[in-house]
């Protein structure tokens, strides 16, 4: 038995071991096609290595972007059982290339949150180009690291840092903008807290108004509604402001075209345009599906089972939607030190804002597509299931918290990480899952363990006692001794009971609703990622500055 067992866990390693060299064939494979490419098209242009070298690590942070970030997109979906791990992969990967394609825009500022000051480069062209290519190794680098360790950072907070530490390595520090590094501070606090607060007041509602309902049906009907037209509100308004603004003169053009009215173009879409727009859309969804629901309601059970049946299609929505609008805003993560380098290369100078060659967007929207086919499951089963348990209500919670939070966010001006807002919002669906079942299920379940634990234990010592005062008697008959197995045997099992409750009783003190472990590993994580990947970024531009000197 032994050697079989051995022989199964060899197999097992084999195989584990093939997968994971397939994974790194495919990405280095990847990696290859963007130097090799690279070199095809910009041969006979000074510089091009160094161009061609930046691109392989822009693929390479692309792809990273895919194995870290979108897990906060699809993983809620995946934790709920809404959607299979292949079908969440195959939505991102659709969705996360579409909208970097689409609206990812034509132009990207090349540094990001204008965190330091280029005009401080003088006209030092090289350094400023070692500077972007240390700050996207490092970012690159350090999202590797934290993918290994399954932890979910930001991606924006990832490239920030590693410009922030290249930029000071190059410059020192007075080219940093610090009122501007304060706020990305602040946005870890903020993000989390807001995120947290809006999922779990969704998740209460929908609670008080649906699940603690007597006649859940009759509930859904009245509420299901209004839940999705204010998730469609949401998301239409988030992706308009968020995912189609690189787009939203042309579109307005197009619609100037094909329609008898005319309407201003404007460089960028207006809250009120996007929230308008969306409160139309709303309506539309809440009619439709409460016409839709009419005949739907009849064929399901009074039970939670089924509430959570009819959030399931707008939740895969939600997560289509949030990877559309994460493909055309992070890409930029991805590309933006890659467009400042090609646009340096190219004209020999720095420019604040650079065109991106549709060969660089490609670099971004294919990584990250690649990346979260690869090595995403990892991040997605974290967020989806390693933090709390997660249903199709929760999920929906945590989605529609994390398009609210962006929209309030921008329209304070406040700076938000959707990563930060993603898990915030995943803390707060698991603290107050524990908030309302503490005087009902886990406290109930704890007490219940402490008396069961009593009760053995007096049932223990009764025994005991009965062994021993037989055991005592001078002269005993074959009774007595049958009595005395019995005795043994039964003192074994009754230990044995108690040690199972025990373990019960600890684990359910120690877990609750909400993994503890968890919660300090990421927020470590979070504080630690600017530092990190500054660190990270100053020695490699050192190593690149001492090699290219």
């Amino acid at each position: 038995m032994e050697i079989k067992k051995i022989h199964e866990l060899e197999q097992r390693a084999i195989e584990k071991s093939g997968i994971e060299l397939a994974r790194l064939g495919f990405a280095l494979f990847f990696l290859v096609a963007i130097l090799a490419f690279s070199f095809a098209t910009t041969g006979d242009i000074p510089n091009h290595i160094f161009l061609a070298v930046a691109a392989v690590f822009g693929g390479y942070m692309a792809m990273n972007i895919g194995a870290n970030d979108v897990a906060n997109n699809v993983g809620p979906a995946v934790g709920s059982k809404a959607l299979t791990m292949t079908g969440a992969i195959i939505i991102a990967m659709i969705f996360e290339a579409g909208g970097a394609f689409i609206a990812g825009g034509e132009v990207v500022s090349t540094i990001k949150k204008g965190i330091i000051n280029i005009e401080s480069f003088g006209d030092d062209t090289d350094s400023f180009l070692w500077a972007m290519m240390a700050a996207l190794m490092a970012a690159a680098l350090w999202l590797n690291l934290a993918t290994m360790a399954r932890a979910p950072v930001s991606t924006t907070h990832s490239i920030v840092g590693g410009v922030m530490g290249a930029g000071i390595a190059a410059s020192g520090f007075g080219i940093v903008d610090w009122g501007t590094m304060a706020k990305i501070a602040s946005s870890w606090v903020i993000s989390p807290v807001i995120g947290g607060v809006i999922a779990a007041s969704f998740l209460l509602a929908i609670k008080k108004t649906i699940i603690f309902k007597k006649n859940k049906i009759q509930a859904s009907y009245k509420w299901v509604p209004v839940y999705v037209a204010i998730m469609s509100w949401a998301f239409v308004t988030y992706l308009i402001l968020k995912g189609l603004k690189k787009i939203w003169p042309d579109l307005l053009t197009v619609v100037n075209d094909f329609t008898f009215f005319t309407v201003e173009v404007t460089k960028k879409p207006s809250f009120a345009a996007a929230a308008t727009i969306g409160l139309v859309i709303a309506v539309i969804v809440f009619v439709w599906l409460r016409n839709r629901l009419k005949g739907k309601l009849a064929t399901l059970g009074n039970d939670r089972d089924s509430v959570n049946i009819l959030f399931t299609i707008p939740l895969i929505f939600a997560a289509a939607l949030l990877s559309f609008a994460h493909g055309a805003n992070d890409v930029a993560n991805a590309i933006g030190p890659l467009a400042a380098i090609n646009d340096a290369v190219m004209t020999g100078g720095i420019s604040a804002k650079a065109e991106i060659p549709f060969w660089v967007m490609a670099v971004g929207a294919f990584g990250i597509a690649i990346g979260l086919a690869l090595y995403g499951p990892r991040l997605i089963k974290t967020v989806g299931s390693e933090i709390t348990e997660l249903d199709q209500t929760r999920a929906f919670s945590i989605a529609m918290a994390a398009a609210i939070t962006v929209i309030i966010a921008s329209q304070l001006g406040l700076p938000v990480s959707s990563t930060h807002i993603a898990i915030g919002g995943i803390f707060g669906v698991g603290f107050l899952r524990e908030w309302l079942d503490k005087t009902q299920s886990i406290e109930y379940e704890i007490e219940k363990d402490k008396a069961e634990i009593k009760d053995e234990k007096k049932l223990l010592i009764a025994m005991e006692e009965e062994l021993k005062s037989l055991e005592a008697k001078a002269e005993k008959n074959e009774q007595d001794y049958q009595r005395i197995s019995i005795l043994y045997r039964q003192i074994n099992e009754e230990k044995s009971v108690i040690k199972g409750v025990k373990k019960s009783l600890k684990e359910e003190q120690k877990t609750l609703y909400v993994k503890r472990g968890m919660v300090k590993k990421i927020i470590t994580a979070w504080l630690i990622t600017v530092p990190s990947a500054a660190v990270l970024a100053a020695a490699i531009f050192y190593m690149i500055k001492g090699v290219m000197s």
